[in-house]
């Protein structure tokens, strides 16, 4: 399957050309697999606990240090961590001291949103290999520092999109490759979550072991409110991107890889608040959609919270429309596909093991995608990352176009190449943001 990742990432990487700069490389070591790889895990409170356990699964690999702006979580995972693993592991508040810690080969980051761009190139700066947690950027402009930084600094970074370590999602992506289910013009992403009302909790004081300062990071700072630390900062417009850009991005990435295209040309969104009068900015119900001209292709996206129906047993994950049938993925690591008007069951597959919460099953799971990436880091050869940085980019880059065109509320002309919007300078302004002095993500990387 690796031909069709390459196939997208040629596709795709040559938006905004003439900026990345020849590979230079900052301690490009090539581990042996005798040689001990230690990491660092940024951001520990949610989706940081599996970055864990991902390390720690792998051979010779280990968790020195956990890092986190909120000492309270840190001193509880280390505390899970000793009797889990029954070893002390570091821990850390900011994480310029981690990577300035010249012991420290790899990072992973599981942190807000806000803050994944600058970590993923500070890190490539500091000579670590990186793993980042979906979305790849808060926006379009710096997604694209994310890849002139892996490319200028010569280091792997891989996506958090396990789905494309999964065998059975490769398997659906080689069966539409090869015209299983005919010419496939259309893919379809869902992402249908319970999200509950989150109320408004008002100000309040910063909590004691908490570095509010570092948590706010590149972001314009506010009065402390429960309303946004520690996950509800998914639904507010400085910090998170909606769910379109928080689950969403395994789907976006996935109709991008399944159709083989890269940033479309025309986006139209429309949505709102619909049940809930709490502190939430982001829609809680969204349909977006990208158009590609020049393909004869086209992406539909549905955000839907609360109670609802569910698409050929699928609530998140996607479905692909070719002219002979289509292909639908629930989840993470299994497809199936009907063929003909009649919806004649055809090929279907799945890697198994369902562990209840369906992250982490099958070698597609966490753990898998995590082996990817340590195997890339020991041989030091990014082509063989199952998510490269260009996806960090692209799917992360998807989401946002729709919530650019929901916030204009219009329909919108981009132009991949260039990656701005044309003659549109009211779109422009959301590529990129005010950056919060000493957090700025850097014009020149």
């Amino acid at each position: 399957m690796k031909s069709s990742r390459r196939s997208f990432i040629k596709k795709t990487a040559v938006a905004g050309t003439g900026v990345i700069a020849a590979p230079t490389i900052v301690s490009a070591n090539v581990f042996g697999a005798n040689d001990r790889i230690n990491a660092a895990v940024l951001g520990v409170n949610g989706r940081g606990k599996s970055h864990i356990q991902g390390f720690m699964a792998q051979d010779n690999v280990r968790v020195t240090t956990l890092c986190d702006p909120d000492m309270n979580v840190l001193k509880e995972r280390q505390a899970e961590f000793k009797e889990k693993y029954d070893q002390k592991v570091s821990l850390e508040q900011d994480l310029r001291n981690v990577f300035d810690d010249k012991d420290i080969d790899v990072v992973s980051i599981a942190t807000p949103n806000h803050w994944h761009a600058l970590s993923v190139i500070w890190a490539c700066q500091a000579g670590k290999d990186v793993y980042v947690e979906k979305p790849g950027s808060h926006n379009i402009w710096e997604g694209r520092k994310m890849v002139e930084a892996a490319n200028k600094y010569d280091r792997i970074v891989q996506h958090g999109v396990q789905l494309r370590s999964s065998p059975a999602i490769n398997e659906a992506i080689q069966l539409m490759r090869d015209g299983y289910i005919g010419r496939v013009y259309m893919s379809r992403g869902l992402v249908f979550r319970w999200r509950p009302d989150i109320g408004d909790k008002g100000q309040s004081s910063v909590p004691q072991g908490l570095d509010y300062d570092l948590w706010t990071g590149p972001a314009q700072k506010v009065p402390f409110t429960e309303n946004l630390v520690h996950y509800n900062w998914h639904w507010h417009w400085d910090y998170g991107n909606g769910d379109v850009g928080n689950q969403g991005i395994h789907e976006t990435d996935l109709c991008m890889w399944g159709l083989d295209v890269g940033l479309p040309s025309k986006i139209t969104a429309m949505g709102g608040k619909f049940l809930w009068d709490d502190s939430k900015e982001t829609p809680e119900v969204l349909t977006s959609v990208y158009h590609y001209p020049e393909e004869n292709k086209i992406i539909q996206f549905e955000v839907r919270p609360w109670c609802t129906n569910t698409e050929d047993g699928a609530t998140v994950g996607n479905i692909f429309y070719g002219d002979k049938g289509i292909l639908v993925v629930d989840g993470y690591d299994k497809y199936k596909t009907y063929l003909g008007k009649d919806r004649t069951p055809g090929k279907s597959g799945s890697d198994g093991g369902d562990s209840g919460t369906g992250m982490d099953r099958g070698a597609g799971g966490t753990d898998g995608h995590f082996a990817n990436f340590i195997e890339a880091v020991r041989k030091h050869d990014k082509s063989i990352l199952n998510g490269p940085v260009e996806t960090a980019h692209l799917s992360s880059g998807l989401a946002h176009l729709g919530n650019i065109a929901y916030r204009t509320g219009r329909v919108l002309d981009f132009d991949p190449k260039t990656e701005r919007f044309i003659n549109d300078p009211e779109a422009d302004k959301y590529l990129t943001r005010d950056y919060r002095q000493g957090f700025e993500v850097p014009e020149n990387v």
